[in-house]
């Protein structure tokens, strides 16, 4: 299909205005920076349940409970789609196939087949997909990915990144989706800290590691430890070792059983520097060169809706998108890999207690010394298994090189 030729003014519809969704609704209704566009309608089959229902019905924007509704008697260049994640793959082949671009808020999908099915719809198409993680399409990240490769760092040889962040009772009761496996239809979900939560700090390892702008490195082997003290069908902490496709090894480790929070830090280790991130120190990402020059390459969290108007000016011709599929497929499949390569283990009851988490003002489950065994895992670059924490368990690991379908048993 050719994209059509665009006016002045692009339509621009949204798909999911409740829960994350209503930061849409604020930059494109409310903030509206840009003139270049129209909201020609939402999408949701709950629109009452979004706060800011009222404000969409005040400026008459018509709402439709499907894509299909939209689509018998209205189209749209830009889709943005802000569904539960089982609905990604469905909803953007969709849009494609009625000659839009799309940017769709992460993961890319929950498994490696639906993802290669957007692959098809896109070269079918010739239309566009962003993938809404902000940081990649932040300066910050940005100018650090233009250095490595132009290489200026040097080789990048082992990245750490940690992530505490408390997800209470309200968090896993919010909808009927989250920390589940599957709906209740069969589809596929795999909402976790990995996948969903903290996706876009372990997407950030391997996208800064791509060869170019537009591509992510790719996890070749994996070894993962996978926990749950919530009572969810999923995991609520994770720690992993990856090996990604040029050779970085990497170091996860994230969870959601704790009243303390450790924001997003990061270590990534090059042959010519280091480059550190700390939030609850200091916002900005820093290179520290061997040489003894630092360089600030700032704060990855700035505009965190520049996604939106990158990929509204990639629609229009002026510029490239940051962040496909192709770069966000390689964290799909590193979530699958994780799901594959360990079973979900419960913490001993004796561990677990009930704590508040002051922040969100909310009753959590909590590991009792979950971050000091993190945090001694961050700083030694090892897994809760072989710093031999007492509840730990070791599976081995997988390759996952060819990978293509999950879980691969059912090939």
């Amino acid at each position: 299909m050719e994209v059509r030729k665009l006016g002045r003014n692009i339509p621009v519809l949204l798909v999911g205005i409740g829960g994350y969704g209503e930061n849409y609704v604020k930059e494109l209704l409310l903030e509206k920076k840009r003139d270049d566009f129209e909201l020609a309608g939402v999408v949701d089959p709950y629109p009452e349940k979004s706060r800011l229902i009222g404000e969409i019905k005040k400026r008459n924007i018509p709402i439709y409970s499907t894509l299909d509704e939209f689509y018998e008697c209205s189209n749209a260049d830009y889709v943005c789609i802000s569904s539960p994640i089982q609905y990604h793959c469905e909803q953007i082949i969709k849009v494609l196939n009625n000659s839009g671009s799309v940017l769709c808020e992460k993961p890319l999908t929950a498994t490696v087949q639906e993802g290669r099915k957007i692959q098809k719809a896109l070269q079918d198409t010739g239309q566009i997909v962003s993938i809404g993680y902000q940081w990649s399409f932040s300066k910050a990240i940005q100018s650090l990915k233009k250095d490595i490769i132009a290489g200026e760092l040097g080789k990048p040889l082992r990245f750490r990144t940690m992530v505490v962040w408390p997800r209470g009772y309200s968090y896993y009761n919010r909808n009927d989706w989250a920390g589940r496996i599957k709906d209740s239809d069969g589809r596929w979900i795999l909402d976790s800290v990995a996948g969903n939560a903290t996706a876009h700090y372990i997407h950030n390892m391997f996208y800064i590691t791509g060869e170019i702008i537009e591509k992510s490195s790719w996890p070749q082997i994996i070894q993962a430890e996978l926990y749950r003290a919530n009572d969810i069908e999923n995991y609520d902490t994770a720690a992993a070792r990856i090996f990604t496709d040029n050779g970085v090894e990497l170091l996860y480790l994230a969870t959601h059983a704790s009243d303390e929070w450790v924001n997003p830090r990061f270590l990534y280790e090059f042959e010519k520097a280091d480059v550190f991130f700390d939030q609850d120190k200091d916002c900005r990402i820093i290179a520290r060169f061997k040489d003894g020059r630092e360089k600030n390459y700032g704060n990855p969290y700035a505009d965190p809706f520049e996604k939106i108007w990158i990929t509204m000016d990639a629609v229009r011709g002026k510029c490239t998108y940051l962040c496909g599929v192709e770069a966000a497929l390689p964290h799909v499949v590193c979530v699958n890999g994780l799901q594959e390569a360990a079973g979900i283990v419960n913490f001993p009851e004796e561990i677990i207690k009930t704590g508040k988490d002051k922040e969100w003002n909310d009753t959590v489950v909590c590991v009792e010394d979950i971050v000091d065994v993190f945090l001694d895992c961050y700083d030694k670059w090892k897994l809760p298994s072989e710093l031999k924490a007492e509840w730990a368990n070791s599976f081995g690991e997988i390759s996952l090189t060819g990978y293509d379908y999950f879980p691969s048993k059912q090939k």
